[in-house]
């Protein structure tokens, strides 16, 4: 292989790694406006003027208070990204206070542009991740508090809450706006629904096991 090729399977390569990866901002930080009159538009969002920004842009009050878990799955999600916290536009990161009533779940669900790294505040919690095909292996724990776990990006991961008392986490993600997809609500909640035949196929049932799933209030704990 002559040099000239091997230097430009290099530059190709390079270029892969840059375009798989967010971009570094070139600025200290760009505060997220609602103003679409604004000329600067960075990572999805429009910036505020640094002119005008305060140090209230950076700052969140609220995650020592519990939240509500009184649904269906026994737990609530309080977020903090950059939809809360317009000074996390362009920084990557973010986090979440998690409540769990007593055998309250975070169902599983998935972040598609985060990994997470959970730690236990109060309570005992089992967790756990699973990976992605054809392996499908389970990765789980039982963390007490004090206790870290990390779930890697985009792979189902869950957290159970064992114990006969509340429990609470929080949980730093690698990216101010993760997303969440969570499974069951995505499968059997969608609108409109995927069709009964599809998911009967997909899950070897009866289409009315199907029917009856789709029929159910799916809770979002987020």
């Amino acid at each position: 292989m002559s040099a000239r090729m091997i230097a430009v399977l290099v530059l190709l390569a390079l270029c892969s790694q840059a375009l798989a990866s967010d971009p570094s901002p070139l600025q200290d930080f760009c505060v997220a406006i609602k103003d679409t009159e604004t000329p600067v538009f960075v990572n999805g969002k429009f910036c505020k003027n640094p002119n005008y920004t305060t140090a209230d842009d950076f700052f969140f009050s609220g995650l020592d208070k519990p939240g509500n878990t009184s649904n269906p799955v026994g737990s609530k999600v309080t977020p903090v990204n950059v939809m809360q916290l317009p000074g996390l536009n362009t920084l990557g990161v973010s986090l979440v206070r998690i409540d769990y009533a007593p055998y309250g779940l975070n169902p599983p669900h998935t972040h598609p542009r985060a990994t997470e790294v959970l730690v236990v505040l109060e309570g005992t919690l089992y967790v756990g991740f699973v990976t992605s095909n054809p392996e499908n292996r389970l990765f789980t724990k039982v963390l007490n508090k004090g206790d870290v776990f990390v779930f890697p990006e985009g792979l189902i991961h869950f957290q159970f809450n064992v114990g006969h008392t509340n429990a609470v986490a929080f949980a730093g993600l690698s990216s101010q706006n993760p997303g969440t997809i969570t499974i069951a609500n995505a499968v059997f909640g969608s609108k409109p629904p995927i069709k009964d035949d599809v998911l009967a196929k997909a899950f070897q049932v009866d289409k009315k096991v199907i029917d009856y799933l789709q029929a159910q209030f799916w809770m979002d704990n987020n």
